[in-house]
């Protein structure tokens, strides 16, 4: 993977979502897949002033855009791989919901990940699968979306959770556990405590995210973040102090030492999870929106 890089020097949060992750197009897409493009096109037209329902990036999104202000400066990007023309149910959808979103690409069938670079996204969320791996190995914040829209979100608060490994850090210890297996990897660990793990993907992405926590007072801040992951003691330290070395703040930590996350997740209310390996975001979709990251060994 290429190294992730702080994306914005500006402070902006751009965050880039195709139209399959902002709204449920699962209808549309099974006329294309079993239909054809034309078919596609025709029942889109047809529907063009049918409102889409929420998809699973959509509560999200939504209260982004309702933190975006001159201090705290927000962009959403549509990325779809839609032609215009039919992508103007998706604009009419977006009208309805007065979501604050002004620019799109629709590339009519071609990737979409190309041009994240040019509008320096910090975070790409699509259903597109080569798409997300295109966009990690570029060195980007991304996840192909899991499960059909938020359940049980907080009512106001953005809460948003990560995976450790892979995902917020580098794959380095994940790789000792699956080459290895538990014992050499809690060794590790525990006698790398105080060496700070590789940045992974998405730690530029929760970077920015503390930046405009900070923006805000302790006891009554719009986003709650979470650490959510497999690793337990004496694992946990270092994962802590990595953080620590990075100087950013993360509100819960759950050190669930291989129990099942979603529970969890349904308990913190997340609005999405972020996680490298399947089972996890099965189990968190029966729940809460995940989105799977293509990163780490576990997706070689």
């Amino acid at each position: 993977m290429a190294h992730a890089v702080e994306k914005n020097a500006d402070g902006k949060l751009v965050v880039a979502i195709s139209s399959r992750a902002l709204f449920d197009l699962d209808k549309s897409h099974k006329i294309f897949k079993e239909q054809g493009v034309e078919a596609y096109a025709k029942h889109q037209q047809e529907n063009e002033d049918v409102v889409l329902k929420p998809g699973v990036g959509f509560t999200l999104v939504k209260k982004l855009l309702n933190l975006n202000s001159k201090k705290t400066p927000i962009d959403v990007v549509l990325l779809s791989r839609n032609s215009a023309d039919t992508g103007l149910r998706i604009f009419n959808s977006i009208e309805h919901y007065d979501l604050n979103i002004a620019k799109a690409v629709f590339t009519r069938g071609e990737s979409t990940h190309t041009y994240l670079d040019a509008f320096n996204a910090d975070l790409f969320l699509s259903s597109h699968y080569k798409d997300v791996q295109k966009a990690i190995a570029s060195g980007f914040a991304a996840a192909s979306i899991v499960g059909s829209g938020t359940k049980n979100a907080h009512n106001t608060q953005l809460r948003i959770a990560f995976d450790g490994d892979a995902v917020l850090f580098s794959d380095e210890a994940e790789k000792i556990f699956q080459e290895k297996g538990l014992d050499a990897f809690s060794a590790n660990e525990k006698k790398s405590a105080n060496i700070e793990l590789k940045s992974g993907p998405f730690k530029c992405f929760l970077k920015s995210l503390h930046n405009i926590q900070s923006s805000f007072p302790e006891e009554d801040n719009p986003i709650r973040t979470a650490l959510v992951t497999a690793r337990g003691a004496p694992a946990h330290k270092r994962a802590i102090k990595t953080l620590r070395a990075w100087n950013i703040r993360i509100d819960e930590s759950f050190f669930l030492d291989g129990l099942d996350k979603g529970v969890f997740l349904k308990k913190f209310g997340a609005d999405i999870f972020f996680d490298d390996q399947h089972k996890h975001c099965q189990s968190a979709a029966e729940y809460v929106p995940a989105g799977h990251v293509p990163n780490g060994i576990i997706n070689k």
